[in-house]
């Protein structure tokens, strides 16, 4: 007998959008502008938060990872989707699809520590100011981000080795836009219940326990700016809040529908609109939403801005 770790296939095709020549052109275009402007404005964000030394915050630090997660998370899917819309070739290797899986997934459990990190910032600014300075220090925002992107790779370490110890004899064809963990266990022709099983309890975990730092931190919040005695005040203390409350609500209603629900209800072409949710429309979104609702990041980008301005209209007048 074959050992049950042999892939007999050496490539996938990624099923993507099927549509016409004339629908594929405008889909490319479409998503090449996302992509584009999505890569453009987190970095702008990155860039921002780097050179601006009011910006040196803990809650702007965390932003800058962000940033530079969901760069390159849009890196990792719409490429090849560029790809194969602009041409013939869909196929990708059993190699490149397990290293697409493995930065997917990592991205994804890094994103959700992530959030949840920046909602315990916001927790401790607003309800304990005068710890806040000792407990979110330098050190402390250093380790919690290296934390978040450590437990996110090594997360998907473990499940992108379960799926790659499957064989896939056939049909090679994905339901999908890229490789992700449910369309490639329904290619198994092993034995898959053990994948399955750290998929799902894996996906609940890293979804639920963060979700619910969010709920517990956001609770002491509400509570906290309750109490304050000006309407003002309290606006401002919400207003800090109401950006990653937004990333947050969009983000994980798109993840906990795919990945913390039996395999049973899965409906494919459901889940390529909901994954476009989670992995291009979302990475768009986040600098806006950031960046409209803080007015640090508005006055920052103004100056930087009107300085460039100036320093072009006096060297216009050198010359």
């Amino acid at each position: 007998m074959a050992p049950e770790n042999v892939t007999h296939i050496p490539e996938f095709i990624l099923l993507g959008f099927p549509a016409s020549p004339e629908l594929q052109a405008l889909l490319f275009v479409i998503f090449l502008a996302v992509y584009v402007l999505t890569v453009t404005e987190n970095l702008l964000i990155m860039v921002l938060i780097v050179t601006s030394p009011q910006l040196h915050r803990p809650m702007y630090f965390f932003l800058g990872h962000l940033a530079f997660l969901e760069a390159c998370y849009i890196s990792v899917t719409v490429p090849k989707l560029l790809v194969s819309l602009l041409g013939s070739n869909k196929s990708i290797s059993f190699p490149g699809c397990m290293a697409q899986l493995y930065f997917f997934v990592a991205l994804v459990c890094t994103e959700c520590a992530l959030l949840a990190v920046m909602a315990l910032d916001r927790c401790l600014a607003i309800c304990t100011p005068l710890h806040y300075p000792l407990a979110m220090s330098h050190r402390a925002c250093r380790q919690l981000a290296t934390g978040s992107w450590l437990l996110g790779f090594l997360t998907a370490l473990l499940k992108v080795f379960f799926i790659s110890q499957l064989s896939f004899c056939g049909p090679r064809v994905i339901n999908h836009f890229f490789c992700d963990i449910s369309p490639l266990l329904s290619l198994s022709c092993s034995q898959r219940r053990r994948a399955e099983v750290v998929d799902f309890i894996s996906a609940l975990l890293l979804l639920l326990i963060p979700l619910c730092v969010i709920i517990v931190s956001y609770t002491c919040i509400i509570s906290t700016v309750l109490l304050i005695p000006k309407a003002q005040n309290r606006r401002k203390a919400f207003s800090t809040c109401a950006s990653h409350l937004a990333v947050v609500s969009i983000f994980f209603s798109a993840t906990l529908f795919m990945y913390a629900r039996p395999s049973s209800i899965r409906a494919w072409d459901l889940n390529k609109l909901v994954s476009i949710i989670y992995t291009i429309i979302t990475p768009m979104l986040n600098p806006f939403i950031y960046c409209l609702r803080n007015q640090e990041i508005k006055d920052t980008l103004l100056k930087v801005l009107c300085g460039r301005a100036a320093l072009s209209r006096v060297a216009a007048s050198d010359h």
